[in-house]
């Protein structure tokens, strides 16, 4: 088949599968595996180039409605009849349900409920740990900075959180993702603080900025220096890599409890 991924998490779906050779062409943001870096990019994932997608004859667009603004490609791919899955997962389990449906889609069930089944064990693994601590700090995500916004329940990010032995601050909201204020985040007082902001590079974000705001260094997380960038590629992706950022999360929170733990074999492909 010729495939074509036009979001990171979904080319990351791809290539547990092991089908990351059947890839014509990614989006700009797609960049793991490193074999897709020399794959033709069809521009942003909130604005993909449709008419460079349509010339490169693909047999199936895996799409994406993990990011408002997504839409727009998936009514450009159904205005010119261009086959196509759409996954918008935003928990655990339903990652492991789009592994399924790729793989069914893909002529590889069988690898596919095998990574599932991988999948799931290990994060019962890291949730069984995460039952036998007593002391679990409450972290804040933030992933955008101005206006903020940070995950609510209805997240893997508040999942992640629990599996590693934490609690995220804001799982009191049931929404995917809130929009609050700074004003909030002092009042909640986290213990940790994990900054992830969505489509800026790793190297940019400074905590720096974030020291600068009102009250900041009488937050509990400052000042245990519990103040960490954490890499978006690990934790806001809906992919299985986020279980390795739980697993890097878990060591970070409680080393001693999750020391005898070692990420399974799938992780590395």
């Amino acid at each position: 088949m010729r495939l074509i991924s036009i979001c990171p998490s979904n080319t990351e779906l791809v290539a547990y599968l092991g089908l990351t050779d059947q890839l014509v062409g990614v989006d700009d943001f797609s960049d793991w595996p490193a074999a897709v870096n020399v794959l033709p990019k069809l521009g942003p994932d909130l604005s993909i180039n449709i008419k460079a997608l349509e010339a490169l004859q693909p047999d199936l667009v895996l799409a994406s409605l993990s990011v408002p603004g997504m839409e727009k490609n998936i009514e450009a791919l159904q205005a010119r009849n261009i086959p196509h899955l759409v996954f918008n997962a935003n928990s655990l389990q339903e990652i492991a349900h789009d592994l399924l449906t790729l793989g069914v889609a893909c002529g590889v069930k069988d690898r596919a409920k095998q990574i599932a089944e991988d999948y799931l064990n290990f994060i019962e693994q890291l949730r069984t740990i995460a039952q036998t601590i007593q002391e679990k700090p409450t972290l804040y995500w933030e992933w955008w900075p101005n206006p903020i916004f940070t995950p609510g329940k209805i997240n893997w990010l508040t999942e992640i959180s629990a599996i590693a032995g934490g609690y995220n601050l804001f799982q009191d909201v049931a929404l995917a993702s809130v929009q609050t204020d700074w004003t909030d985040v002092v009042r909640r007082n986290p213990d940790y603080i994990m900054m992830a902001w969505v489509g800026v590079a790793f190297e940019r974000i400074q905590p720096t900025n974030l020291l600068k705001r009102p009250q900041a260094h009488e937050l509990h997380a400052v000042q245990l220096k519990q103040l960490h960038v954490m890499e978006e590629w690990l934790y806001c992706r809906p992919s299985p890599r986020l279980v390795e950022g739980a697993y890097k999360l878990a060591k970070l929170l409680h080393p001693e409890s999750y020391q005898h733990l070692n990420l399974p074999s799938f992780l590395k492909c």
